[in-house]
């Protein structure tokens, strides 16, 4: 039985991407068959932490959309890509980075009902223990399909009063929309907080579990999204909470 997963965050700039990659890297390391889609289809981007070049981009999310391939013909295998070996695989299905297909998108739109039949597609296709959906920030139609078909959806927040304000409208959401597990994120705290007070205080506004609270790192500035920091930095803090985000997935 395959586990859905929706990474979102109400903004942009909270690590979500960045987030994504991490937990299919983890749950790859288990040994587990991991399918990762990016749907932030305006501004895409995860691909350039699995090392993926454009020349490498046969087919993306948006060719199976406008109906030139089968979604299985747009994943690409980037397990070699991490720099490390992990038992499991990853299948990265990213949206174009072409300037003009990304203008078509926006200018034409596509059928949103094809990301569900694509999403269910994959999973059968490649037979994969997970499936990571990267959603555009913010709430829209196809950010809400994802949401409602996910068997889990971890938010993504920093501790910043927008934040506050725009995650609570994605929690009630989630909650209309019976997502059976919801997991909250805090990232990127600056080290003036005390982070257990972070937890507290996120888990008495959304009256939901923080699976992690991260710290500011110099470590994950430093490596500018070049490269997936669990693989890199195994014994560091930030990458000992995302283990523990995916022990709670997992469960």
């Amino acid at each position: 039985m395959s586990t859905i997963i929706s990474i979102h965050s109400f903004r942009g700039g909270t690590g979500k991407s960045n987030t994504t990659a991490n937990i299919a890297a983890l749950l790859a390391a288990d040994g587990a068959r991991v399918g990762v889609v990016d749907t932030d289809i305006q501004s895409p981007g995860i691909h350039v932490l699995f090392n993926l070049d454009e020349s490498e981009m046969v087919h993306s999310l948006n060719d199976y959309l406008w109906g030139k391939c089968a979604i299985e013909e747009a994943a690409h295998d980037v397990a070699a890509h991490l720099g490390a070996e992990v038992k499991g695989q990853i299948f990265l299905i990213p949206s174009s980075i072409k300037p003009g297909e990304i203008a078509r998108i926006l200018r034409e739109g596509y059928d949103v009902g094809l990301l569900n039949d694509g999403f269910r597609d994959v999973v059968e296709k490649l037979k994969l223990d997970y499936l990571l959906i990267d959603t555009h920030p913010g709430l829209n139609e196809e950010t809400l399909l994802s949401i409602a078909i996910s068997n889990a959806l971890v938010i993504i927040l920093r501790p910043d009063s927008q934040d506050y304000q725009g995650t609570a409208v994605t929690v009630d959401v989630a909650r209309k929309l019976d997502v059976p597990k919801m997991l909250m994120l805090v990232n990127k705290v600056p080290p003036q907080f005390d982070l257990e007070d972070v937890r507290t205080r996120v888990e008495q506004t959304y009256d939901a579990t923080v699976a992690a609270v991260l710290p500011h790192s110099d470590e994950m500035m430093t490596l500018a999204s070049s490269g997936i920091f669990a693989i890199r930095f195994p014994d560091h803090p930030i990458t000992k909470g995302l283990r523990k985000l995916v022990d709670q997935l997992k469960a």
